[in-house]
């Protein structure tokens, strides 16, 4: 069972955390260790006083320890910076996908009195490799990780960053991977994995979302961020859409030949939606392929759902005219105006993760999703749920009225044989979300 720390005084400090570390290095096969710094934690600590600031680093040292189990090692390294050590592991897309449900999981607020607050996170990681851990040297060790996590602070659009112990720790690598860009979409390197989207009444697969990976030959799987970094600095934002436009039209074809009738939807970017070529392309591709367009979705953020722009409303207009579907990814994440949510045309809403995360423990998560089913149905669109992780999350929201959902009680986002498995079995519900981890 994990501890749960009723004071900052019982987390290991630096040098009991070290100490720790060298512990488990000397009881593991392989060893990662993940820094986490609360951004402008000094904000809350000015604004709110030292006190409610401890209040606040307490409740994020036991939600991390009870997010990731008694298995890892919690220590504080500093004032807002904690480390976990997880013994036993090395894998960086691991670490990566436990980077995420970090993030995810603090989505959630903290409340203390009449004060809220959302964390956000830094975060620095390293791993032994295979042939390291002989020679693993503590200093060196602990060093990398900081070094990760300076880097991460310096990202622009993603808080993460991850080396391993025989990674040359290079000013360049983001340079390094923009000139891969070109390359990657040249050599098949980009995949499209699949999460499926489930009817939460039958538990059946009804569709899916594409989300893009990179099988980058140096780092491994890397994740949209860094991709599209590398996209928007090349002005190749548009090429990179309707690549992946593409494997989702050659993906329904593959559906098509085993008689599933599925649905896929696309993220779209702004950039695109200010493209001329975006409807012929769509036209060209359903045309090719041999396959309706209303078997394709688009999301918008909320942010491309509010823009003003007279080309932007056409263009949405132009879409459903042709049957492509449209939905609002992460509704209630951002500007939660409800107008654009009047004025616009929707075939569906899709609730951000926070509103589902801890749906159980906050009566107005609860409140919030309803609200949004109301929404639904008075426009007549959809409703999904992103996020749903646990039994009683998918409980309340069968009770609520909400007919779809994603998340990890089903599946991850998986490739496509995998997807294509997933959708030729019984789904099998009331196990931890952490299975896949295994």
């Amino acid at each position: 069972m994990s501890q749960v720390h009723t004071s900052l005084a019982t987390i290991p400090n630096r040098y009991a955390f070290i100490d720790s570390i060298s512990r488990e290095a000397s009881q593991s096969h392989s060893l990662s260790l993940m820094l986490v710094d609360v951004v402008r934690f000094s904000d809350v600590t000015t604004s709110l006083g030292i006190h409610i600031g401890d209040r606040f680093l307490l409740e994020i040292a036991n939600r991390i320890q009870g997010l990731f189990g008694s298995q890892v090692a919690l220590g504080r390294i500093s004032g807002d910076i904690f480390g976990i050590v997880f013994p036993n592991e090395n894998n960086e897309i691991v670490m990566r996908e436990m980077f995420e449900r970090l993030v995810e999981h603090f989505k959630s607020p903290m409340h203390y009195e009449d004060t809220a607050f959302i964390a956000d996170f830094n975060v620095g990681v390293v791993c032994t490799s295979k042939h390291s851990h002989k020679q693993f040297d503590i200093t060196t060790f602990v060093s990398r990780a900081e070094t990760a996590l300076k880097q991460a602070k310096e990202n622009k659009y993603e808080n993460y960053f991850a080396l391993s112990t025989f990674d040359k720790t290079d000013t360049g690598r983001s340079l390094a991977l923009k000139a891969d860009l070109k390359r990657a979409i040249a050599n098949n390197e980009l995949e499209l994995y699949f999460q499926p989207k489930v009817d939460l009444n039958t538990l059946t697969i009804v569709g899916g979302e594409c989300l893009l990976r990179w099988n980058h030959p140096l780092d491994g799987v890397l994740f949209p961020g860094p991709l599209i970094e590398a996209a928007e600095s090349y002005n190749m934002m548009n090429e990179l859409g309707y690549w992946t436009l593409e494997q989702a039209f050659r993906a329904l074809n593959e559906f098509d030949a085993l008689k599933l009738p599925l649905s896929l939807s696309v993220n779209i970017s702004p950039t695109q939606l200010y493209d001329s070529q975006l409807i012929p392309t769509l036209v060209t591709l359903s045309e090719t392929y041999s396959m309706p367009l209303n078997r394709i979705e688009l999301e918008l953020t909320e942010d491309v759902a509010l823009s003003n722009s007279l080309m932007v409303k056409k263009q949405l207009d132009q879409l459903r005219s042709l049957g492509i579907a449209i939905s609002v990814d992460d509704f209630g994440k951002g500007y939660s105006n409800l107008a654009y949510i009047r004025d616009l045309d929707l075939d569906a809403i899709k609730i951000d993760k926070s509103f589902v995360m801890e749906l159980e423990a906050h009566p107005v998560n609860r409140a919030i999703i309803e609200a949004a089913k109301v929404i639904g149905k008075a426009k007549e669109c959809a409703v999904v749920a992103e996020g749903v992780e646990t039994l009683e999350q998918l409980h309340i929201l069968r009770e609520v009225g909400v007919t779809e959902g994603q998340g990890y009680l089903f599946s991850r986002a998986v490739p496509l044989e995998h997807f294509i498995a997933l959708t030729q079995r019984e789904i099998i519900v009331g196990v931890s979300p952490r299975r896949a981890l295994a």
